[in-house]
């Protein structure tokens, strides 16, 4: 494995704590559910390194999509189901 990659995937790994903590101590729902856009975002470049790391970026860009279609969808229904329960005026 390369050793540029491998660094670049140990910061992102690294940058995933921050939203992390948004996500435990977060003081709203919707506080919450950005760091779990973010941390979504973030594994979504750490498929797309490990495609390159392992030389077989054809692979791991189709799960990368996938993936990032799913974070979206998921982000989409949640913030539905939070507008139809009225979390807005807690």
């Amino acid at each position: 494995m390369n050793i540029a990659i491998f660094g670049m995937m140990l910061a992102l790994v690294v940058a995933v704590l921050l939203p992390l903590y948004r996500v435990v101590k977060g003081p709203t729902v919707f506080d919450r559910m950005m760091g779990v856009g973010v941390i979504g975002t973030k594994a979504v470049l750490l498929v797309c390194l490990a495609g390159f790391a392992y030389q077989r970026v054809d692979m791991f860009i189709d799960i990368a999509i996938s993936y990032a279609m799913l974070n979206f969808f998921g982000t989409v229904v949640v913030a539905k189901y939070l507008d139809h329960s009225g979390a807005r005026e807690r």
